[in-house]
């Protein structure tokens, strides 16, 4: 088939299937290239259109179809669910189903019947093995998703990854892709030397979230950053987020405290029973749940297109867990945000996973990179995509550095106290002990180690807790001070915090200002679909109607929401309020299938709210 008449049958599929009128970046070459035989890696960030890349070539394959390699039981049947939702054949093989119901899509395959199967890494080692030439001559692709996971030198690193490189031994005439979403240069070299793909062609999509704002809140703690979650979940109030945590107490302790607020929330971790875990995260993509606290382990396999907004209630061990979890927000185009809450706490205690992690150095330095961009003044966005080796020079404005431009005043009288009271406890004291030594606070260690009698006590009362752990973490990262992580991280001070002390330097600090959030109000915010005239508006109680009907009808299908149609299908049909079939079947996201399906009870509500 030549190249032209070639993407006309894939054009024809991507609209026909899914609603949309065109690729996206390079899902065109990844998919030319993958039917030529092609192998390739694939870095595209969460929500940018990676499903595409090798669902198109296992639709356009006569009789052939491909197997998608996945870790994630839940993601699995999520997408499948939605696939069949489009009218496309997919099936999955995994230890969640029966052995009957493995046994039938087995003998689907044999006749043909099946486009995508999807599969966990031990599952097809096992199976394929035992499949007859009739079944592994139709496979037309290997697609590895979560690729990171192969590699020693990725984020979630999987023992069962690592066998996935006999494939291309036995079977070197199928291609291969591995796609991820986040994956340094180490780990992307290391991913193709795993899989046994030295030629494969890299695809590098730009890692930028545009849609998603960006804000770090530092040096909260306690009341004051359950006060400030709770302000930002109530202004998107009715719409969907997940807090992450660092330990399963604490997603516990968030939960109950916001339940206890009034916002219904449920956590999510790892000790949990399967059917609890099951339960939390059906009720979260059924829009039942509209907040979940969870450990990292939630998310993976969701794929969840109308979350709003992400907060990190501690900061994460490495950038890439960060722009993957914050890139479960708004993965359907429309503005996102994304909270980062950050203290020295976090510091201390990511310090010690990373000394008791197999690649110590690797982590200390990921973690540091971490920290700093959570303490920069500059563009938060230019941090994050020059780390994933993309270049972006110039400020995003959508991040709180952009909005908020951080005000500088000298702060070297800030410094000298906060360093003569490291001095007087002879550097013996941690950067908890020596904000309750300059706040005058009078708690039993303090007195007990005869420091509420020195001439630093209390001296920068003036201060609040919060406005002294942020001075003092710039302190840190401007080398006034060290921490001694085998001393019980006690506060040691270098050369150059002696010249600030005994005042030959003077440093600036970037002035402390309370975080107040102020969500974009989405009737301007909010981009209009693609479909939509400039001059037509997004008519908003329409929208909250058809969102009810989606819900009911999700119900009645026994399917989430979001599979019916995306939040951005449903601005389109408020905004192009359309009244016939014809008019509803050329919208964004509206396939032949879903055409068919839904036309009739949505066209019938946009006529009903019309005539009102």
């Amino acid at each position: 088939m030549e190249e032209i008449g070639r993407k006309e049958y894939a054009l024809a599929l991507l609209r026909s299937c899914y609603g949309y009128d065109n690729f996206r970046g390079h899902q065109w070459d990844i998919i030319n290239h993958t039917l030529d035989g092609g192998d390739s890696i694939v870095l595209m960030p969460t929500g940018g259109g990676k499903s595409l890349c090798y669902q198109i070539p296992g639709l356009m394959s006569d009789s052939g179809f491909a197997i998608v390699i996945s870790p994630l039981l839940a993601l699995m049947n999520d997408q499948i669910d939605a696939l069949q939702q489009n009218g496309i054949p997919a099936r999955a093989l995994n230890s969640e189903k029966s052995d009957i119901e493995n046994r039938q899509t087995v003998d689907l395959l044999m006749e043909g019947k099946v486009k995508l199967l999807y599969i966990s890494p031990e599952k097809l080692l096992n199976e394929i093995s035992r499949w007859n030439t009739a079944i592994t001559e139709r496979i037309c692709l290997f697609a590895v998703d979560e690729a990171h996971c192969i590699s020693q030198w990725g984020h979630d690193f999987r023992p069962e990854y690592t066998q996935l490189g006999t494939l291309k031994q036995q079977y070197p005439h199928i291609p291969v892709m591995a796609l991820t979403a986040t994956a340094d240069r180490i780990t992307r070299d290391d991913i193709a030397e795993q899989l046994h793909i030295p030629d494969a062609r890299l695809f590098v999509s730009s890692f930028d979230r545009p849609n998603i704002s960006l804000n770090v809140v530092q040096g909260s703690t306690g009341r004051q950053k359950m006060k400030q979650i709770v302000q930002f979940i109530n202004l998107h109030h009715g719409e969907s987020g997940i807090i992450y945590c660092l330990r399963r107490k604490d997603t516990e302790k968030m939960a109950a405290e916001l339940t206890r607020l009034g916002i219904d929330a449920r956590p999510f971790h790892a000790a949990m029973s399967a059917q609890d875990k099951q339960q939390v995260q059906r009720d979260f993509i059924n829009d039942d749940l509209k907040v979940v606290c969870a450990t990292i382990a939630f998310g993976m396999g969701i794929d969840k297109s109308n979350v709003r907004y992400v907060i990190h209630s501690n900061m994460p061990r490495n950038i890439e867990s960060y722009y993957q979890e914050i890139g479960r927000a708004g993965r359907d185009g429309l503005p996102a945000e994304a909270l980062l809450f950050y203290t020295y706490g976090d510091v201390v205690a990511l310090q010690q996973f990373a000394l008791q992690s197999g690649q110590v150095q690797v982590n200390m330095d990921k973690l540091r990179r971490m920290q700093q961009f959570a303490e920069s003044g500059v563009c938060r966005r230019r941090i994050l995509l020059n780390y994933f080796n993309e270049r972006f020079d110039h400020d995003c404005h959508n991040c709180d550095v952009c909005n908020n431009p951080p005000e500088r005043f000298d702060g070297s009288t800030y410094a000298q106290m906060a360093l003569s009271a490291i001095k007087r406890t002879d550097e013996q004291a941690t950067m908890f002990t020596v904000t309750d030594i300059l706040r005058g606070w009078r708690k039993a260690d303090i007195i007990e180690k005869g420091y509420d009698r020195l001439k630093t006590f209390g001296v920068g009362r003036d201060l609040t807790v919060a406005e002294w752990n942020a001075y003092l973490l710039q302190m840190l990262q401007m080398g006034l001070f060290e921490v001694a992580y085998n001393e019980n991280n006690h506060l040691k001070i270098t050369d150059y915090g002696n010249e600030v002390l005994f005042g030959r330097q003077s440093i600036q600090l970037n002035r402390y200002h309370r975080q107040g959030f102020n969500v974009k109000k989405r009737e301007t915010a909010l981009p209009l679909p693609e479909s939509a005239a400039q001059e037509k508006q997004l008519d908003k109680v329409l929208f909250e109607k058809l969102k009810d009907l989606r819900k009911a009808l999700a119900k009645a299908g026994h399917i989430a929401p979001y599979m019916v149609f995306s939040d951005k299908s449903l601005q389109a049909m408020a905004t192009e309020k359309p009244t016939t079939q014809a008019e509803f079947g050329i919208l964004y996201g509206v396939g032949e299938v879903k055409c068919q399906k839904y036309w009739r009870a949505f066209t019938a509500a946009i006529r009903e709210h019309l005539k009102e």
